[in-house]
């Protein structure tokens, strides 16, 4: 009954949140993008003009919508990303926080359970649902789970090797998770203690190798010296919520720097009072870590709590910024950490440990249970009743005191229920995409499609807000998006440099010659958005229109086009690194299969 109580709970609390998406219809909000069906697109591989930023997700996906809608494929992975972040945070707890005796192994149940509400709720969580980051959720669940494997590597290496390779797999659909991942893994297997310290550390960087290959290949074979806009860093840096400056509002977990991706009861007091809550939890159960500091992997797991609070905050002030900026700008790839408040997701296994141990405090159990037990063997007869009422009343201090914890948790962040305050709801595309898919698939794949208007970015009235330009995930020709953001009055440039020189072309009203010379054939209008459409109309009207409704028009550029974009030795390359990353999460979730198994044929033995 325990095992099921912890496995069910997070998953009540995944449905909670994401109830309204569990009918028809596709998550489409800011970058979540969903679609019917998805295709190993240039873009889908990393191997386009844009940095490699949804690899291997983007094939994962590709992948599985071949079989099954692609809009259960995302909302499959969302419930299964926030179920398995509570129940590695039960997980961790139980491993780092073993019980002992019958008083305490009912805490270690409501000390898991209260680990487990604040792992799943809570403003990181709504923040990152709110900008659409549904993978980077895969990443976040992932980090308690490599705490466990770290501890069980010592004493039961293919445990514990297979279930790291799997979450390093898992975090890795986005190279930010598997940086996340790979933080916390190396960490916990870098300290003394059981088996081969070496080993586990090569382990580590083996499997982070493999699992983050998609990327790392295909950065490696951009252009040399590609670096990221630097106006990115002040956009994407850490924001000070109301009533709390930068610092704390990344101690609540939150801060993300899009002030437009907040959950309704985290606008105004509404922030102070969320974040009051959550720290007087935490610090709860400071105390109890501390008489454990003398345990390393906890330890290491406060002190790298602390770090994910405190660099962030320092990376937002002027110099941590001038720094910032000097990176991007001279170091390839640095972009990646540019959004620094994603990286306090590392701060969720201490804060988990803390909620746990903060229900051994609120329950005010007496401090030596054992002597409880020690008294019933000396004077069987006279004090086994009174001694099984204190277990028993320890027993129901500690259930009262996780229901109050976990009732706090949620009282603290309420619209995170029914989707963020009804922010997440299924989407339903017109059916004039349906009939443009139907005429580009059909026709030979010889070029790329642009879209209209200017900008990355959509705001349909069919949508529950602004979402990235769906087109290139619906379309099975590679669709040229230029990654330009628009955060607040900063523009954000991309890499996608032929994407740029195709749309300052369809504004200028450039001949169809043009866009055939940078390979592209088709053209599709949105409707009903806002945006920029420039000087195109003369363009178009050399063009071919081949459909068109109140939401769609497409046309088709004639004449011979130029063959761009990728080449078969560059797809190739890419296909490699997806294979390492599918080698990495099969050896994985073939080593844990056969650990859980082998233990289960010898419990039978034992008992």
């Amino acid at each position: 009954m325990p095992t099921i109580t912890l496995a069910l709970w997070p998953l009540a609390l995944a449905l909670l949140i994401v109830g309204p998406l569990l009918g028809g219809g596709y998550l489409l909000l800011r970058d979540a993008v969903s679609a019917p069906r998805s295709f190993f697109t240039d873009a889908a591989l990393g191997v386009s003009d844009s940095a490699p930023r949804a690899v291997p997700q983007d094939v994962l996906v590709a992948a599985l919508s071949s079989v099954l809608d692609g809009g259960i494929v995302v909302k499959a992975v969302l419930v299964l990303a926030l179920w398995a972040a509570g129940a590695g945070a039960s997980a961790m707890v139980g491993v780092l926080l073993p019980a002992r005796g019958l008083g305490l192994r009912a805490a270690g149940l409501a000390g898991r359970l209260t680990a487990s509400t604040l792992a799943v709720w809570n403003p990181f969580v709504a923040e990152r649902l709110l900008q659409g980051h549904w993978s980077l959720l895969t990443g976040y669940a992932a980090l308690p789970w490599l705490v466990w494997a770290g501890v069980r590597m010592r004493s039961a290496p293919a445990a514990g090797i297979g279930v790291t390779l799997l979450a390093l797999a898992l975090a890795g659909l986005t190279p930010t998770g598997a940086v996340l991942a790979v933080i916390v893994a190396l960490v916990v297997a870098a300290l003394p203690g059981g088996w081969r310290r070496a080993v586990r550390v090569a382990v580590i960087v083996a499997g982070f190798a493999a699992v983050a290959a998609p990327w790392l290949i295909t950065a490696a074979m951009a252009a040399p010296g590609s670096t990221s806009d630097p106006a990115g860093v002040d956009a994407f840096a850490a924001r000070a919520e109301p009533h709390l400056g930068t610092l704390g509002s990344l101690a609540g977990l939150g801060g993300i720097w899009n002030s437009q991706a907040l959950p309704p009861s985290r606008t105004g007091a509404g922030a102070l009072i969320g974040t009051l809550i959550l720290l007087a939890l935490v610090a709860c159960g400071v105390r109890g870590l501390w008489r454990r500091r003398a345990h390393p992997v906890i330890a290491a797991v406060v002190v790298l709590a602390v770090l994910a609070v405190v660099l962030p905050a320092l990376g937002a002030t002027a110099p941590g910024l001038a720094a910032a900026r000097w990176a991007v700008e001279n170091v390839p790839g640095a972009g990646l950490f540019r959004d620094a408040q994603k990286w306090v997701a590392l701060a969720m296994p201490g804060y988990t440990l803390a909620a746990a141990l903060e229900v051994r405090a609120l329950s005010r159990l007496p401090r030596r249970l054992p002597g409880i037990r020690a008294r019933v063997v000396r004077d069987h007869r006279e004090n086994r009743r009174a001694a099984a009422q204190k277990v028993r009343g320890s027993v129901g201090a500690y259930a009262a005191a996780a229901a109050i914890s976990s009732a706090v948790l949620i009282a603290a962040l309420p619209s995170l229920a029914w989707g963020v305050g009804g922010a997440l709801q299924p989407a339903h595309y017109p059916q004039g995409w349906d009939r443009v898919a139907a005429i580009v698939d059909s026709a030979p794949s010889d070029g790329a499609m642009a879209t209209l208007p200017a900008g990355s970015f959509r705001d349909f009235a069919w949508t529950r807000g602004p979402v990235l330009d769906p087109a290139p995930r619906y379309f099975r020709t590679d669709v040229l998006v230029t990654g330009d953001l628009l955060v607040g009055d900063t523009t954000v440039g991309g890499e996608g440099t032929r994407a740029r020189d195709t749309e300052e072309a369809l504004l200028a009203g450039a001949a169809p010659a043009v866009l055939a010379h940078e390979g592209v054939r088709w053209v599709l209008v949105q409707h009903g958005t806002p945006g920029t459409l420039g000087d195109s109309a003369a363009t178009l009207a050399q063009a071919e229109q081949v459909y068109s409704d109140p939401d769609v028009s497409l046309y088709r550029i004639p004449g011979p086009v130029a063959a761009t974009g990728s080449t078969s030795a560059d797809r190739g390359l890419a296909w490699a690194g997806h294979a390492l990353w599918l080698a990495a999460a099969v050896t994985g979730a073939a080593l844990t299969g056969g650990a859980a198994l082998r233990q289960r044929m010898r419990l039978p033995q034992r008992a």
